[in-house]
């Protein structure tokens, strides 16, 4: 399987996906710790991958999703975005709806 099939299939078989630097519980950077508060907040279920741990997955996703920073947080296998944007959609009451929408889709 290479690195591609490898991302494929972890956004096919989780709802909410975050690519981040570090861990929820160690996160690496400020726009990693700030998104994981976030969905923390948001009391959603979510799976990441520290890519700092995964190099191949670190340098191919940016091609795949065609978005050179992380965090990336994907909800239902569609990138959503950065920190800043997820910062953006949090604040205007948008981003927990999103979560709901994705858990809810995986659970009917």
């Amino acid at each position: 399987m290479d690195v591609i099939e490898i991302i494929e299939e972890q956004l096919a078989s989780h709802p909410i996906v975050l690519y981040m630097k570090g861990s929820p519980d160690f996160p690496q950077c400020g726009f990693s710790a700030q998104t994981v508060q976030v969905l923390k907040d948001s009391c959603v279920q979510f799976m990441y991958v520290d890519i700092l741990e995964e190099p191949e997955v670190r340098e191919a996703l940016k091609d795949y999703s065609n978005w050179p920073t992380y965090p990336q947080l994907y909800l239902k296998g569609e990138l959503v975005g950065g920190c800043d944007i997820i910062m953006d959609l949090h604040s205007k009451g948008k981003l927990e709806g999103m979560l709901q929408a994705a858990v809810k889709m995986v659970l009917i």
